[in-house]
């Protein structure tokens, strides 16, 4: 199976505060990309599984991408 690029929209709980994000990540399937989400948020930020919202998650072409070093490991984008 290959990778597909996915781009995952959201937001997040953090004491009082509501947060927004969106990430560009490299995976087989959907369900992946969901628990990474939730990995990345609990070790970088201290967030709780409960406190994520995922709105959206959508496959994407290279094209579309936006994140630099996505794009570079693509080959989308080359070094000057």
């Amino acid at each position: 199976m290959s990778s597909k690029i996915w781009r995952a929209t959201g937001a997040y709980i953090k004491g009082k505060r509501k947060f927004t994000f969106t990430r560009e990540l490299l995976a087989d399937k959907e369900d992946h990309v969901r628990e990474r989400i939730f990995s990345e948020m609990g070790s970088r930020h201290r967030v709780k599984r409960k406190d994520v919202e995922i709105s959206e998650i959508n496959e994407i072409k290279p094209e579309e991408v936006t994140n630099l070093e996505l794009r570079r490991i693509l080959g989308v984008e080359t070094e000057f």
